[in-house]
């Protein structure tokens, strides 16, 4: 009968929880950590800086705004207007309202506002996960690849583990074991009970679920 790691203790799964091989070497489990909160409560996400966006966006504006000032500085000094900017007003007054290069416009000026507003609205920094805040002027963060490293390498010290894939996203750690000897439902145990050691210790503000799966090398040829 297989036995599901949670939190150090075992527990009995129900009837219908048991993972089973299904008739393909195979043997999954999956379980869900609480985060435990640090002395000083979670912290939030980290934002990102967006210095790329910004800077673009300045300086688009910086060029589009001095050549407008430039010639409107040149008209006031009594010298003709740039023969852009006359085709440019021209154009704008002929061109109705429904035109295909107004409509255009207008689409592509809406869309560039609302990524920026999203780029506003949004921390960014996908890639590091926030570590349990332990004092109030302290912040720490882990990148996911360097924490996805981690777990491998400990599962990796599991007897009978072959090879290991992780996938570590915000909420969940997929981890992916091949199993070369040993019964897959007990590699699979102890890939639970050492995984979800290498999760807390991981010192995150909120520690992904975990999902397990192990299964037999595939036959060559």
């Amino acid at each position: 009968m297989s036995e599901s790691q949670t939190h150090g203790t075992t527990q009995k799964l129900p009837a219908d929880e048991q993972p089973t091989d299904g008739g393909f070497g195979q043997s999954a489990s999956a379980a869900a950590y609480e985060p435990v909160d640090g002395a000083h409560g979670r912290g939030g996400r980290f934002w990102s800086a967006r210095r790329v966006p910004a800077g673009v966006l300045a300086l688009l504006l910086l060029i589009v705004a001095g050549l407008f000032l430039y010639d409107i500085v040149a008209v006031r000094a009594h010298r003709t207007a740039q023969p852009w900017r006359r085709d440019l007003a021209r154009l704008l007054a002929e061109q109705p309202l429904d035109g295909t290069w107004v409509l255009a416009g207008a689409a592509t000026v809406t869309a560039v506002g609302l990524w920026l507003l999203v780029l506003a609205t949004t921390p960014g920094l996908r890639g590091v996960l926030t570590m349990r805040a332990e004092h109030p002027d302290i912040r720490a963060g882990l990148h996911r690849d360097a924490a996805a490293l981690v777990l491998r390498d400990r599962a990796m010290e599991v007897s009978g583990v072959r090879s290991v894939r992780v996938r570590l996203r915000r909420r969940k750690a997929d981890v992916r074991a091949v199993s070369h000897f040993r019964e897959l439902d007990d590699v699979r145990a102890d890939l639970d009970v050492t995984l979800a050691d290498a999760i807390r210790g991981l010192g995150l503000a909120r520690p992904p679920a975990l999902s397990v799966h192990v299964r037999r090398p595939g036959r060559k040829g």
